[in-house]
C-alpha cells in the first residue's frame, strides 16, 4: 500500500495513543472538506480565528490551512485571493489568473497545506507515535517549513531537510520555529539537488523512529491539493468569469513534488481544462531527461515525483532562471517598480500586488503566458495557475546576482510589456563597445538597479 492511501486503522495501539494526546490538547484536526469549503467550519471556532495570530503555532490555526484567508490573513472570504493580469502586462490576449499562496498560516506558503496532507494520513491510521517517533520534511524549503509548523502545532518532533543554497529567510524562519536547531539538516546544493535530500533521509530512515514524509511519495499530497486546490481554483474562475464571456483552457503548475499538478487532474474533470507542467530550462528532466543548476525555488527536478500523474499531462514548458531572477528585481526594486509605474503607466495597485509572486509564482505566470501564444488562445480563454508564495521569501535572492546582461540586451524572455530598458549600456553597467563576450556578460545586483535611475 502506497502511503496515504490506507482506509482504515493500521495500528490501533498508537492510533489510540494520538487520540487521547490530542483529547488533552483540546485539538480538533480538520475534514478536508472543511479545508475546500472553509464556510463549514463552525462560525464559533471561524470568530475564534479571527482573534488569533495566524503565524502562531496553536491548534485553531489548521483552521487556516486554505486559499480562502482573506488580505489580513485572519478573515475569510468567499473567494480566495487572486489576481487576473491584464494583456497589457503579460503581452498576450488571453487573461491569466494566479491564485495566491501567501495568504496560508504560519509558513505564508501553500506547502503547509501539502505537509498538512501527509502527516494528517498517518496520524489517523496509527502509522505515527507522536510520543516516540519523529517526523522528517524532506524539501527544498516551504513544504519542509510547513511540516515544522504542522508538527509543532500538533506536539511532534519534527526535523527539516533542505539544501544549503535554499534563501536564507527560509533558514531563519526554520531556526525560529525548530526545537533543536540541530534538527535543521543542511544537504549540499541547491533547488534542483533532490537526490542529496533523499541520500541523507536514507540515513536517517535507518532509525525507526525517524517517520520520513517524503512529499514525492506521499499520496496524501496529490489528495489534498486535488480536492482542496483544485475547488478552490474553480471558485476564482467561476468569480472572474462572473460574466460568462471566458473559457477556462489550461491549467498551469511547476513540477516540484506533483502535489499542485493534482489540481490540474480535478480542473479536468471540472472545467476541462489541459494541464502545462513547467520546468527550468536549466534542468529539463521531463523535456530533455536532462539536468542541471537553477534558481526557481520551489520547483525541484532532476527526477519525475512518483505522485505526478504524467499520463495526465498535456504540455511541459520550459522556463529560465534569469527570467524569473529578473522580474523579481523588476517587481521588488524601487528602479523597476517605478519604470513599471512610470514609463509604462501600470496601475500602481497593480505593481504593488506583484510583490505576492515569489520566484516560482513568476514561472507559473512566465510558462502561463508561454503556453497561451503556443495555443493561440484569444480574449475569451482564461489560464489559471498558482502563486506558491511571495517574494518576502526571497528578500535576500535580490542581492545575489541575477538578471543575464549580454551585449546591451537582455537576453530572456520576459512579459512583452517590460522588455524594454532605454540607455541600457549606462543603466545595466556594461562596458560599451566591448568585444569581450566574457566581460561584456556579468549578473546584476539589486543595488545597481535600485541606483541605476530609472525613472
Amino acid at each position: 500500500m502506497f502511503n496515504g492511501l490506507e482506509q482504515g486503522i493500521i495500528d490501533q495501539p498508537t492510533y489510540d495513543r494520538t487520540v487521547r494526546r490530542f483529547g488533552e490538547m483540546n485539538c480538533r484536526l480538520p475534514k478536508w472538506s472543511e479545508l475546500a469549503h472553509p464556510s463549514s467550519i463552525d462560525t464559533g471556532l471561524q470568530q475564534r480565528l479571527e482573534q488569533i495570530d495566524p503565524d502562531s503555532p496553536v491548534t485553531e490555526n489548521l483552521f487556516r490551512v486554505h486559499w480562502y484567508n482573506g488580505l489580513d490573513r485572519k478573515q475569510r472570504e468567499t473567494v480566495p485571493g487572486h489576481l487576473v493580469l491584464p494583456p497589457a502586462l503579460t503581452g498576450c490576449d488571453a487573461t491569466i489568473i494566479v491564485a495566491l499562496g501567501y495568504r496560508f498560516p504560519m509558513i505564508r506558503a501553500h506547502k503547509v497545506l501539502a505537509a498538512y496532507g501527509c502527516l494528517a494520513p498517518r496520524l489517523i491510521t496509527g502509522q505515527f507515535d507522536i510520543d516516540r517517533q519523529r517526523a522528517v520534511w524532506p524539501s527544498t524549503g516551504n513544504y519542509c517549513r510547513g511540516g515544522v509548523a504542522i508538527s509543532k502545532i500538533l506536539g511532534c518532533r519534527s526535523t527539516a531537510v533542505l539544501p544549503e543554497g535554499m534563501s536564507r529567510e527560509r533558514f531563519e524562519w526554520l531556526e525560529d520555529w525548530v526545537i533543536d536547531k540541530n534538527d535543521i539538516i543542511r544537504t549540499p546544493g541547491s533547488e534542483s539537488n533532490v537526490k542529496e535530500i533523499y541520500d541523507t533521509c536514507n540515513e536517517l530512515e535507518k532509525d525507526p523512529d525517524n517517520v520520513i514524509l517524503n512529499q514525492f511519495s506521499e499520496f496524501g499530497n496529490y489528495i489534498v491539493h486535488r480536492a482542496v486546490t483544485g475547488p478552490a481554483l474553480e471558485t476564482i474562475f467561476s468569480a472572474v468569469n462572473k460574466d460568462g464571456n471566458l473559457t477556462p483552457r489550461c491549467y498551469v503548475a511547476a513540477s516540484g513534488s506533483g502535489g499542485t499538478l493534482a489540481a490540474g487532474d480535478y480542473l479536468k474533470q471540472a472545467l476541462g481544462t489541459r494541464t502545462g507542467v513547467v520546468e527550468a530550462l536549466e534542468c529539463p528532466t521531463l523535456l530533455y531527461n536532462g539536468y542541471g543548476e537553477h534558481n526557481i525555488q520551489g520547483i525541484g527536478d532532476k527526477h519525475v515525483p512518483l505522485i505526478h500523474n504524467v499520463f495526465n499531462t498535456d504540455f511541459v514548458i520550459g522556463i529560465p532562471d534569469a527570467a524569473s531572477d529578473g522580474l523579481n528585481l523588476l517587481f521588488n526594486t524601487t528602479g523597476g517598480q517605478s519604470y513599471l509605474t512610470t514609463e509604462k503607466q501600470f496601475d500602481p495597485t497593480l505593481i504593488n500586488s506583484l510583490r505576492h509572486l515569489g520566484l516560482s509564482a513568476i514561472a507559473n505566470i512566465l510558462a502561463s503566458i508561454k503556453l497561451a501564444k503556443y495555443l493561440g488562445l484569444g480574449a475569451a480563454d482564461a489560464v489559471l495557475t498558482v502563486a506558491t508564495d511571495g517574494a518576502e521569501l526571497y528578500t535576500t535572492e535580490l542581492e545575489k546576482p541575477s538578471t543575464y546582461i549580454q551585449d546591451n540586451q537582455l537576453p530572456i524572455t520576459c512579459l512583452s510589456s517590460i522588455n524594454e530598458v532605454a540607455n541600457v549600456s549606462s543603466i545595466w553597467g556594461i562596458t560599451p563597445g566591448s568585444n569581450n563576450k566574457t566581460s561584456a556578460l556579468r549578473r546584476l545586483t539589486a543595488a545597481e538597479i535600485h541606483n541605476s535611475g530609472i525613472t
